[in-house]
């Protein structure tokens, strides 16, 4: 997760930064959002939570956090208002963002698209007395909490099992990474994370740092490597998450690269899953998103209640305006083809009819996934 300058610092408990109320009007459309209920009490019992998502429908957030935000909330605070919001566009997420701080929800929420640009809204809702949990992805400015998953050691993760993949060609092999997007301060954690364990051992014969986190740019960024270094020249591939994952795939096929090198993951993504099972792709990164769902809402709550997130937190970090705030940084999962089951099926991620399609099932069957 860079912070935009650098290594987030992780530290021991401390205590929240509290906000300052000032009034805020704008009045901007909330693209896409959907509202359930009115506005909450400030330090009642109650509170109104604005969630705002970088996707929705079928994107990760949309299908696994969404819910399970929602679940969670609705169990810690059954008459607590929610207004959702959710757009991969970061120009639409700061104008959803606004007008939750005009319509006056007490807390928020929020997986930013692009933190630096959406840093002045954030300002705002600092300035309007609403504090900010920044979830899976720093946000830039005054935030109160803080949840995601250890970027570092997600990194590492992959880097460890791709040398794993690579065999003898671990030492002296050529890889090409497909990292994030350099908007993410997520990507650059990441990279780091795989850096620490990858320099020294392999050649980086290609690296990119992947627009917009977008499959058709890692697609063609991916067809540029292979014309660069040789169809048989590349040994492995560190992809950043499972649709970056997808589309080195397909630009492998493409150029008819045989046989495919190990290519990672991140997300547990079903349709990585079923390339796992199938062979195509080697690992993926599996983050439990329920405890980062809980740990968020838990945050939220108690600042919507005029209480501090401190309680919940586990660590503290610094971002580019304000030191030691609250967070939680969970622990990740590699999963290869022998781990799905007591994994992603065992905590009911997916049930083996999802991931067995009729093309897969022999191959499910000798992964042992069966019901």
């Amino acid at each position: 997760m860079g912070l935009g300058v650098g290594r987030p610092a992780v530290r021991g408990r401390s205590r929240a930064r509290a906000c300052t109320a000032v009034a805020v009007a704008a009045a901007l459309t909330l693209a896409g959002a959907c509202t359930a209920g009115g506005g909450g009490d400030k330090g009642g019992g109650s509170p109104t939570v604005g969630l705002l998502l970088p996707g929705g429908g079928a994107s990760r957030f949309g299908q696994f956090d969404r819910p399970l935000i929602e679940k969670k909330l609705r169990e810690l605070c059954p008459s607590c208002p929610t207004t959702v919001a959710a757009t991969p566009d970061p120009a639409v997420q700061r104008q959803q963002l606004e007008s939750m701080i005009t319509r006056g929800v007490d807390v928020l929420i929020i997986a930013a698209v692009d933190p630096q640009l959406l840093r002045p809204s954030v300002e705002a809702a600092h300035r309007a007395g609403i504090p900010v949990v920044a979830y899976d992805r720093l946000a830039e400015g005054p935030i109160s909490g803080y949840v995601t998953f250890d970027g570092a050691k997600v990194g590492k993760l992959q880097g460890a099992a791709l040398l794993k993949a690579m065999g003898a060609k671990a030492h002296g092999g050529q890889i090409v990474m497909m990292n994030g997007a350099t908007t993410d301060p997520n990507a650059g954690w990441f990279k780091r994370g795989a850096l620490s364990v990858l320099a020294g051992k392999v050649r980086i014969g290609k690296s990119y740092d992947t627009v917009g986190w977008r499959p058709e740019n890692a697609f063609a960024d991916m067809r540029g490597a292979v014309a660069a270094l040789g169809a048989g020249r590349i040994d492995g591939v560190l992809a950043a998450n499972d649709s970056l994952a997808g589309a080195v795939i397909s630009a492998l096929n493409a150029a008819q690269v045989r046989p495919l090198p190990p290519v990672t993951g991140q997300d547990a993504d079903l349709a990585a899953v079923r390339r796992i099972v199938g062979g195509d792709q080697y690992m993926t990164v599996y983050k439990p998103y329920k405890s980062a769902a809980d740990a968020a809402v838990r945050m939220a709550v108690a600042l919507g209640r005029g209480r501090s997130a401190a309680s919940v937190a586990t660590g503290t970090v610094d971002n580019a305006t304000v030191e030691d705030i609250p967070t939680v940084l969970l622990p990740s999962v590699p999963v290869t083809v022998g781990d799905i089951k007591d994994t992603l099926v065992k905590d009911g991620m997916y049930t083996t009819a999802q991931i067995c399609t009729p093309n897969l099932r022999s191959a499910c069957a000798r992964a042992g996934i069966t019901p």
